[in-house]
């Protein structure tokens, strides 16, 4: 009754050893049984396509049929084991003998057992507490609490994610963000894309370039989604990206993420502040007191920043950071057009600020000005993305495996995709 053993299957034998701390339980099915089987036909399907001139060719199953066989008996068995949820401190292993059935087409097909996981050696129950300990801590540290190889937990995240994401149903998506970002030190990039309303993860691949969007254009529709649904998109200001998005989504508004046009600002003050450093000693140790907002500032901060305001000294550090902060109080406006008023009003004190750095990010706004304006009617921005990515960060910080781009892919899946494990394992409900 625990193992959910129901007919025709049965146990036949316990052994329990408690030097080795295991448990195994043996499963056998009564004589005379019969099975059934699913029977699920596929061809491959080789496409080419053409990604900026150059044709490409794509592999794809595609599921030409569907049909279940009743009533099969046992054509011969093969012997096979699972790892089971643990028995208080004790490993547990279930053993049996698993019938092949022979199909009305001759094939020979091994029946799938209803406690046996979507992994090879693990029941359904196990791999459901593997993902979620997978979810909560690095996965080298769930392997090692568990007692199995990183590699097997790496493997099992890669079919419970391809086929959880086989369910994925894009249809009412209409708003996406997307961003890059690195896999590791001096790795490649990959970008990630955001659906801005269910604030998750839903594709990612390799690069930064225009490509990237071709790729989620082809996901999108996989997944019953549609190219005309995406009304807004918010990115940074790359040129490779407005291309990929005029190329797929021509309908959809560019909204010029803030976070991003703030970071620009925020590296020209610092900029500003490294000039003036070696002649004003008062700015030494201050990069963070311009970079941070003042409500995040320390104790400490806070008192720098008003000696550095207030000295009689006409910083240009300072006029760089309140250049910094008047845009960012541009998005506070409360029509279109104030907000219109505010950013002109705005580019005129940074494009006259004589201060390099600042009027270089100024041309930038001014070259991408559609852009930024849109933000103020579709009220998007990748704050979201951003949340996203610090928790993918803090995690490759302290995690392993990250070597290959598949296990980095997984684990963003994993952490930010709000993935629904549970339709391909319904023992996720019980966890």
């Amino acid at each position: 009754m625990a193992l959910n053993i129901t007919n025709p299957w049965t146990v036949n034998d316990i052994q329990f050893n408690s030097e080795d701390k295991k448990l195994d339980i043996y499963v056998d099915f009564t004589r005379g049984s019969t099975f059934s089987y699913e029977y699920i036909e596929t061809k491959t399907e080789i496409k080419t396509v053409t990604i900026d001139g150059e044709e490409t060719k794509t592999k794809n199953e595609i599921e030409i049929g569907r049909e279940t066989f009743n009533d099969l008996k046992a054509y011969d068995t093969v012997s096979k084991s699972w790892r089971h949820l643990n028995f208080f401190e004790h490993e547990c292993y279930i053993h049996a003998r698993v019938p092949r059935v022979k199909l009305p087409n001759g094939k020979v097909k091994l029946i799938k057992t209803p406690w046996g996981g979507i992994s090879n050696g693990f029941t359904l129950l196990f791999e459901a507490l593997l993902m979620q300990l997978c979810m909560a801590m690095p996965v080298s540290k769930a392997a090692a609490l568990a007692r199995v190889s990183d590699d097997k937990l790496w493997t099992m995240i890669d079919r419970y994610v391809a086929k959880t994401r086989v369910h994925e149903d894009f249809k009412d998506i209409k708003s996406i963000g997307l961003d890059e970002t690195s896999r590791a030190t001096g790795h490649d990039y990959i970008t990630l894309f955001v659906d801005l309303e269910e604030r998750r993860t839903i594709f990612i691949t390799e690069g930064k370039d225009n490509t990237t969007v071709d790729k989620f254009k082809k996901d999108l529709e996989s997944h019953n989604g549609k190219a005309d649904n995406i009304k807004e998109v918010s990115v940074d200001m790359s040129p490779a990206f407005k291309k990929g998005i005029d190329n797929n989504f021509p309908d959809a508004a560019i909204v010029y993420d803030k976070f991003h046009i703030i970071k620009h600002l925020n590296d020209a003050v610092n900029k500003v502040r490294i000039s003036e450093v070696i002649e004003e000693k008062i700015l030494k140790g201050t990069r963070f007191v311009f970079l941070k907002n003042e409500d995040n500032l320390t104790k400490s901060q806070k008192k720098l920043l008003k000696e550095c305001t207030m000295s009689n000294m006409n910083l240009k550090t300072v006029r760089a950071y309140n250049i910094r902060k008047s845009f960012q109080d541009i998005y506070t406006a409360q029509s279109e057009d104030e907000f219109i008023t505010y950013l002109n009003k705005w580019y005129f004190w940074a494009s006259h600020s004589q201060l390099e750095p600042i009027k270089k990010v100024a041309t930038m706004i001014k070259k991408h000005w559609d852009g930024i304006v849109s933000w103020y009617t579709n009220k998007i921005n990748n704050g979201i993305l951003e949340g996203l990515n610090s928790i993918i960060q803090a995690t490759k910080s302290k995690a392993r495996g990250f070597s290959t781009f598949k296990n980095y892919k997984n684990i963003v899946y994993l952490l930010t995709g709000k993935l629904d494990f549970s339709l391909v394992n319904v023992k996720f409900r019980e966890i």
